[in-house]
C-alpha cells in the first residue's frame, strides 16, 4: 500500500539541516521517486511563490500602514512613549510589582515612623541641654558679657535675644563699612 500523496510538507522525513553532510542529502534524493522528486519542485515552486506573494502583500500593509500614521500626525517618538506607556502598565499589573510596591510602602511607613521619633529624641535631647546647669552657666556668662560691651539692656534677656542682638549688631558694622567705602 502506498501513502497518499497529499501530505506534502508534513512527511515524516527529515530535512537535511545547513552545512550537514552533502552525501545525506544526495543519499535522500536517489530514494525518491522520479515522480515524488517532481511533485516536490512543483510545491517547492508554489511555497516559494506564496512566500513572494506574501512578502509584497507584507510590503504593501507597511507602506499603507505608514501613510495612515503620517496622516495621524503619528510619529515615531509618540509611538515610543505608548509603547514605555504600556510597558509600564503592564509591569505595574505583575503580582510581582504590586508586592514589592506593597513592601516599599510598608518600609518607608516604618523608616518615616523612626525618623518621627529620631526628631523627637533629638529635640528633647536638645531641649535637656538647654535646661542644664552647664548651659545656664554659659547664657548667664553671655549674658553678662552683653551687658558690659553693650550697656544697652538690662541683663537677663534670654539667650535668643543675645543671639539676635549679635547679629544685628555686625550687620549693622557691615552696613556701616560699605557705607564708608562708598563716600570715599
Amino acid at each position: 500500500m502506498e501513502p497518499p500523496r497529499d501530505q506534502g510538507l508534513l512527511r515524516s522525513d527529515s530535512i537535511p539541516e545547513v552545512g550537514e553532510d552533502a552525501a545525506a542529502t544526495v543519499g535522500m534524493a536517489e530514494t525518491l521517486s522520479e515522480e515524488e522528486q517532481d511533485e516536490l519542485r512543483k510545491e517547492l515552486a508554489k511555497v516559494e511563490e506564496e512566500i513572494q506573494t506574501l512578502s509584497q502583500v507584507l510590503a504593501a500593509k507597511e507602506k499603507h500602514l505608514a501613510e495612515i500614521k503620517r496622516k495621524l500626525g503619528i510619529n515615531s517618538l509618540q509611538e515610543l512613549k505608548q509603547n514605555i506607556t504600556k510597558s509600564w502598565q503592564d509591569v505595574t499589573s505583575t503580582t510581582a510589582y504590586k508586592k514589592t510596591s506593597e513592601t516599599l510602602s510598608q518600609a518607608s511607613q516604618k523608616a518615616s515612623a523612626a525618623f518621627s521619633s529620631v526628631g523627637s529624641v533629638i529635640t528633647k535631647k536638645f531641649e535637656d541641654v538647654r535646661n542644664s546647669p552647664t548651659f545656664k552657666s554659659f547664657e548667664e556668662k553671655v549674658e553678662n558679657l552683653k551687658s558690659k560691651v553693650g550697656g544697652r539692656q538690662p541683663a537677663g534677656g534670654d539667650f535668643g535675644e543675645v543671639l539676635n542682638s549679635a547679629a544685628n549688631a555686625s550687620a549693622t558694622e557691615t552696613i556701616a563699612e560699605q557705607t564708608q567705602e562708598e563716600t570715599h
